[in-house]
């Protein structure tokens, strides 16, 4: 081969890597700004188990699945009615692997999986979440634009009916 074909060849190689260079700059960056920007999660995603008390029958299968018997359940046996009544129902997520066992196989879907991910803390014992900080609704919900016109609008009227010449200050 030649110089002249050697030097056409090189040309070619280059020319086709700035091809390929300008065609990424078009597209839109792979990482997002962590902190201010939040990626969508799917719709499978495994994140914080939400709980709902009033649905809990205390028949410990959340217990006997989880691979490491994790959930914590206290029940008493009410014996005039023959049914068992949830004491205390409690998680330790420093130690849970989000595997969704649970909530697989909740009789009475009290369990569900939230898209909550940011658990992190500087103390490991307020990984331990009881029932009243398992039945909390995550951030994203609350944050939701509709749940908030409908909060907003109830405040509203709840305002509408108190008159401006009560004396009482109240702080929402």
């Amino acid at each position: 081969m030649n110089y002249g074909q050697q030097t056409i060849r090189a040309a070619r190689y280059i020319g086709q890597g700035f091809i390929i260079t300008l065609s990424h700059t078009n597209r839109l960056p792979v990482t997002i700004q962590y902190p201010y920007e939040k990626s969508i999660m799917s719709e499978r995603f495994r994140g914080r188990i939400h709980f709902e008390f009033d649905k809990c029958i205390a028949c410990e299968v959340c217990v006997r699945v989880c691979p490491i018997d994790l959930p914590l359940v206290d029940w008493r046996l009410e014996r005039d009615i023959k049914k068992k009544q949830l004491l205390n129902y409690s998680i330790d997520f420093g130690v849970c692997i989000f595997c969704g066992n649970c909530v697989e196989y909740c009789p009475t879907n009290c369990l569900s999986m939230t898209e909550e991910y940011e658990l992190s803390t500087y103390d490991r014992h307020e990984l331990n979440y009881n029932q009243i900080a398992l039945g909390r609704l995550p951030i994203s919900i609350i944050g939701d634009y509709t749940i908030q016109t409908v909060m907003n609008s109830t405040q509203f009227q709840i305002d509408k009916e108190n008159s401006f010449d009560s004396r009482t200050i109240t702080n929402y």
